[in-house]
């Protein structure tokens, strides 16, 4: 099943539980005869990835396929499927989309009013959406047989979309007042406090069928730190920050004083602490929640994310395993579709300690705010190189085995999601500003304990 990076890692590892000529021709010079620069080319990037969450939405509701496949071929018939983490992604490249010029500024709105009103419609559990949804009807369709209720994590990266949204139409015309009003309202209506179970920590899941079954409290180091931080800025539902100190940071023990090709860790990263996690720990939290300049008593989290990053990428550089084509312009380990031994198309949580000769190309493409150079090297040696193979309707493909002449022609919402948002906040760093600007934020972030001089937190 599609999206089992985290609940694969959990239950295997975890022991505790624009529209301008210009940009026109960036997209379109695909001679090679004049190479394109740096700009134009993270440029083409981000248009042609945009495209997922424009072009190819789920029609109805406006919102995020879990999946897009150019060929049509859906196995499990679930074209219409959303995803709430996907989209809060999703929000965020729509805001991304505007401000760079891919789509008018009333398109945009007009897409975020139709989203808005619908997930006003869609279940709701404690104010909290499911992992999956039907775009068609708003029901929860279940990831599985107990997940079939709220998904407080998946919300968590809806909520940090919807809060930037706001932040970017508060002071617009009344109707983008109107959309942000709706996204301000659907936020505020998540009940935290309800999944903390009454206890000092918050909870993944809750089923009206099952309860607290799935048992998985949301303890770090992973890529669920958003939680904690929507969780205490909730001026309607908020926790206390014990939940944070004793439950997500382990009463200090999520702290790491190893390191890997003489590179500190920082925090203990759940079932991969030699290497670190798949590369989407450094940015699903950190679409919105700037980590420059940002620490707690835990952790410089800059320094966390260039040095995950940097591992992962001297992993590859270093090759143990002698994969094919392995290297500083190709390289980037992280969950997305994957390779099956029979050359069929799976899915795989990769980093350094399962690699299973799998590049993903959103590992190093969402990684650009950290490692610049070494993003651009292999987003340059698969546009220039190899672009025939793994350049399409959405931009790159999701994952890429080039030795051996493999590739995973499909998309997923939370593989392209962060690579739009991400090269945004690398030019310009909108989303970053927006949402760490929210009134909000900076009092749960205060709440919590950390400092940021970049934003006087």
């Amino acid at each position: 099943m599609i999206r089992i990076s985290v609940l694969f890692l959990a239950f295997a590892f975890f022991s505790c539980g624009s529209n301008d000529k210009s940009k026109e021709n960036a997209q379109e010079n695909t001679s090679g005869v004049t190479a394109l620069t740096d700009e134009q080319l993270l440029d083409a990037v981000q248009k042609q990835t945009f495209k997922y969450f424009w072009d190819y939405a789920e029609p109805n509701s406006g919102l995020a396929r879990e999946r897009y496949h150019p060929d049509g071929n859906y196995p499990e018939n679930d074209s219409n499927i959303v995803t709430t983490g996907g989209s809060g992604f999703g929000l965020m490249a729509l805001v991304s989309g505007m401000s760079q010029g891919y789509i008018t500024k009333e398109q945009g709105v007009e897409r975020l009013n139709k989203i808005a009103d619908f997930l006003g419609k869609a279940d709701r559990f404690h104010g909290a959406w499911s992992h999956w949804i039907d775009g068609n009807t708003g029901k929860v369709k279940p990831f599985g047989t107990k997940d079939n209720g709220g998904d407080l994590v998946e919300t968590s990266f809806l909520v940090a979309g919807m809060i930037t949204v706001r932040e970017y139409l508060k002071d617009g015309s009344e109707k983008e007042k109107a959309v942000a009003q709706k996204f301000d309202a659907l936020w505020k209506g998540v009940d935290w406090q309800w999944y903390t179970n009454n206890k000092n920590v918050l909870y993944w899941h809750w089923s009206p069928n099952y309860a607290w079954q799935m048992n998985f409290p949301l303890q770090g180091y992973n890529e669920c730190l958003i939680t904690y931080v929507m969780a205490a800025s909730s001026p309607t539902h908020t926790i206390d920050a014990k939940a944070y100190h004793e439950g997500w940071a382990r009463s200090g023990g999520i702290v790491s004083s190893k390191t890997k090709y003489n590179i500190p860790l920082i925090l203990k990263h759940n079932g991969a602490e030699e290497f670190g996690g798949p590369l989407f720990w450094a940015h699903y939290s950190y679409v919105g929640l700037d980590p420059n300049q940002l620490t707690d008593k835990y952790a410089n989290y800059w320094d966390l994310n260039v040095n995950q990053t940097k591992i992962n990428y001297q992993f590859c550089v270093q090759n143990p395993n002698k994969n094919a084509g392995y290297g500083s312009d190709y390289w980037g380990l992280t969950a997305s579709y994957s390779r099956n031994p029979d050359g069929s198309i799976g899915y795989n949580a990769h980093m350094p300690s399962n690699d299973q000769g799998v590049i993903s190309p959103t590992a190093a493409i969402s990684s650009i705010v950290y490692t610049p150079k070494e993003s651009m090297a292999l987003i340059r040696n698969l546009y220039d190189n190899h672009k025939d193979e793994t350049w399409g309707d959405a931009g790159f493909y999701d994952a890429l085995s080039l030795g051996n002449k493999w590739a995973a022609k499909r998309y997923l919402a939370i593989d392209q999601g962060p690579e739009v948002v991400m090269i945004e906040n690398y030019r310009t760093g909108l989303l970053w500003k927006l949402f760490m600007n929210a009134p909000e934020v900076k009092q749960g972030l205060t709440k919590l304990g950390f400092k940021s001089g970049k934003y006087g937190i």
